[in-house]
């Protein structure tokens, strides 16, 4: 069985070779290229976002009745991310590369420091506090993720 961390870990080196890929074109300023691996990278990643907080958060939060923990601060840190996405948006729809690869900075930063936490914290926490419900939490996030992936 594939664990949660296994799981959402290759989930979101996913979504960094989608970021990658919307950075190069960006570089290249390859604006309508650039734009759709934006929107790309934003349905993935929004995907994400909403596999941990509809499903794996609450299923979390119910395991272990800590409501005001760590996935408080992974939520906080999604709307952050949020908005940076909508600032690289607008930045190539203005053909800014300056004001893309600013904001792209911020966001990869930003990532990196959040999924550190969730990969080597919060998933973790998650195999091990959802014991016997991983199975299925595993398989609701698969598809989850899934659906995004296929379409």
């Amino acid at each position: 069985m594939t664990s949660i961390a296994e799981l959402m870990t290759h989930d979101h080196r996913s979504c960094d070779h989608e970021f990658a890929a919307a950075e190069t074109l960006a570089a290249r300023k390859d604006w309508p290229a650039a734009i759709k691996a934006l929107n790309r990278f934003t349905s993935s990643l929004e995907t994400h976002f909403q596999a941990e907080e509809q499903e794996l958060f609450p299923r979390f939060e119910a395991a272990t009745g800590m409501t005001q923990g760590p996935t408080q601060v992974m939520r906080g840190e999604h709307v952050e991310m949020r908005a940076t996405l909508e600032r690289l948006a607008s930045a190539l729809e203005n053909q800014d590369a300056d004001e893309f690869a600013g904001e792209a900075e911020t966001l990869l930063i930003m990532m990196q420091q959040h999924n550190m936490k969730e990969e080597n914290i919060l998933y973790p926490m998650c195999d091990t506090r959802l014991g016997a419900q991983s199975e299925a939490v595993v398989g609701n996030l698969s598809h989850r993720l899934a659906r995004e992936h296929a379409a």
